[in-house]
């Protein structure tokens, strides 16, 4: 999607239609007070004050039709500048224009600009006229803070974007349409997924049976290539004593992403943000020598962060992930073979999973912010540039993004562009020196003296939530056989005479752990086959007299109307692959 506010042209057209659709709800509702209309990404907003009354999406047709008629009669838009004596007495009747007037500075310029019978307090620059606003579309309407604060009342605030072209319109249309058949929150709803419940809490999703199978196999996935890996998985508990994370330094720079602290017995505790201090802790139950290392860590750690209401998005943004985390303990001269290992994973994974939209970004120190990083210019600079020579050494290509990394040390991000929103991260490794000091974690050198090893922090997944909303919306929810939660979905032509077959086919691919599933419903057969590929089924096995008769199974794979024939064993030889290839 074009990127509206980057746009200068474009960005002049979205502010000016922020004031036409303004002008028409003034039609429309004579009482109704404006705050603000800015230009954003994905078009234009205005927060506007109904007196109370909530907007559907149904209410956007008339305003939308109103705003046509205006741009129909062409008025032209004027430009006045203002004293401030003079702007607070035009804007004298409407409360939220006379707050933005008295927050301006004294060397503000203060302008407002009218169209026929309507003048909105803005500093520009409009289009000329109305007439060059035709391409337009009003998208969508939701409640919003007077100023994001949710102390204060709630405003209405209608979204619409506004093209040069009708063409360029309706090519954003389809993209937008594109976009809600792939975000992840409609799959999850449709293919019962996971579900969310205000009564639970916000930002707080639950895995329905469906979605559970996914995560498993994920984590399954996963962990069992971390094991050929030489990873050792633990289980710590989700929260920890403050006094945990004052150690760590977390308390000191993290607490605003975390949940306010709760005292028990004298105790203080807190839901933990990360696993890092509980895995420090883990190596510090034994001796360590330099043989043992490196040591890899590795949990799917259930954390929790303080995400703010706004920003909560299905199961990509959460108030509770699980990630796939691991802290991997090195000697100094380990570094580079450990992170190129890392590298080398992440790779692979991406590979297996046809992930292709991606890049590295290599996160660094700000050298003159002397307050969020840790004070130790050597330290940073062998960490930065050992990451550097492991990057060089694998071929990989990235950007480095000074005063992006963590207090501790550099990091490596991959940054994914998914199928819907803005890009993120996915995965991520991290370089530490200065946390083992923290807890004094040790291992014995071969020349008998005691050293402070390095930690890596990584994830591959990133959270196991994140990356299930980003291949949910990658796949359009028309998962791999390997992860789909029906992976054959068996449909008897009729049940009195099929049935039985169907059972025989399913009791044969249950002991090989496939996860099957027999529509025997009493409805018609175009309907069970229309069901299955509404539930993206990756095989739907299709049951009659002559499958019965010769012993033979007739399917199609999903996106596809042919239907292949061919013996039990066959069958079972060519799902048992798909399932091996991940893909």
């Amino acid at each position: 999607m074009e990127n509206i506010k980057e746009n200068a042209k474009l960005s002049v057209m979205n502010h000016s239609c922020a004031h036409l659709l303004a002008q028409a709800v003034k039609h429309l509702y004579p009482d109704a007070k404006f705050w603000v209309g800015p230009v954003i990404e994905d078009g234009f907003y205005y927060d506007i004050d109904l007196n109370g009354k909530t907007l559907t999406l149904e209410d956007l047709e008339p305003i939308e039709k109103e705003m046509k008629k205006l741009v129909k009669d062409g008025k032209r838009i004027y430009r006045e500048e203002l004293s401030r004596e003079e702007a607070l007495a035009k804007f004298k009747d409407d409360p939220y224009k006379i707050d933005l007037i008295n927050n301006m500075g004294d060397d503000t310029i203060i302008s407002c600009y009218t169209q026929g019978d309507f003048t909105d307090l803005c500093r520009g620059p409009h289009v000329e006229s109305l007439k060059e606003l035709k391409n337009f579309k009003l998208l969508k309407v939701s409640g919003a803070y007077w100023k994001n604060d949710a102390n204060n009342h709630m405003l209405q605030r209608i979204y619409g974007i506004c093209f040069d072209t009708p063409e360029a319109l309706e090519a954003h249309l389809k993209e937008l349409e594109e976009a809600r058949e792939r975000d992840h929150r409609k799959i999850g709803k449709d293919l019962g997924i996971f579900t969310t419940n205000d009564l639970v809490g916000k930002g707080l999703p639950m895995y329905l049976p469906n979605g559970y199978i996914i995560w498993e196999e994920l984590e399954n996935y996963i962990k069992g290539k971390e094991k050929k890996l030489g990873y050792k998985h633990v289980l710590t508990p989700p929260l920890g004593n403050v006094e945990l994370y004052k150690t760590s330094g977390h308390w000191d720079h993290y607490q605003e992403n975390m949940f306010p602290k709760m005292e028990v017995e004298g105790e203080e505790f807190v839901l933990r943000p990360m696993n890092c201090p509980h895995h420090m802790m883990i190596y510090a139950n034994d001796i360590h020598s330099y043989r043992d290392l490196p040591i890899r860590i590795g949990e799917i750690a259930r954390d929790c962060r303080f995400e703010a209401s706004g920003a909560l998005k299905g199961i990509e943004r959460v108030r509770t992930f699980c990630q796939n985390d691991s802290h991997i303990f090195v000697t100094p001269e380990q570094i580079e073979s450990e992170f190129a290992q890392v590298v080398n994973l992440i790779l692979d994974v991406y590979k297996e999973m046809n992930i292709t939209n991606y890049r590295f970004e290599l996160s660094l120190r700000d050298p003159e912010d002397k307050v969020k990083y840790y004070p130790d210019d050597e330290m940073w600079d062998k960490a930065e540039n050992k990451l550097r020579a492991v990057l060089k050494d694998i071929g990989i290509h990235y950007v480095e993004k000074v005063g992006e990394a963590a207090f501790y040390g550099p990091k490596l991000d991959v940054q994914v562009k998914p199928a819907v929103g803005n890009e993120y991260t996915l995965s991520t490794c991290q370089l530490d020196f200065c946390l083992p000091m923290k807890f004094n974690l040790t291992y014995i050198d071969a020349d008998g003296t005691k050293k402070t090893p390095v930690v890596l922090h990584r994830a591959i997944f990133g959270s196991i939530d994140r990356f299930m909303a980003y291949y949910l919306e990658e796949t359009k929810g028309a998962l791999p056989l390997w992860l789909s939660p029906v992976q054959v979905n068996i449909v008897p032509v009729n049940n009195e005479y099929h049935l039985e077959y169907a059972k025989q086919i399913k009791e044969k691919l249950d002991d090989l752990d496939f996860r099957v599933n027999i529509d025997s419903r009493e409805e018609k057969l175009g309907y069970r086959l229309r069901e299955s590929v509404i539930k993206k089924n990756p095989i739907l096995v299709i049951l009659g007299q002559k499958e019965v008769d010769s012993e033979t199974i007739s399917f199609r794979k999903y996106g596809s109307e042919d239907t292949t024939t061919m013996p039990i064993p066959e069958f079972i030889t060519y799902i048992t692959d798909l399932r091996a290839k991940k893909k």
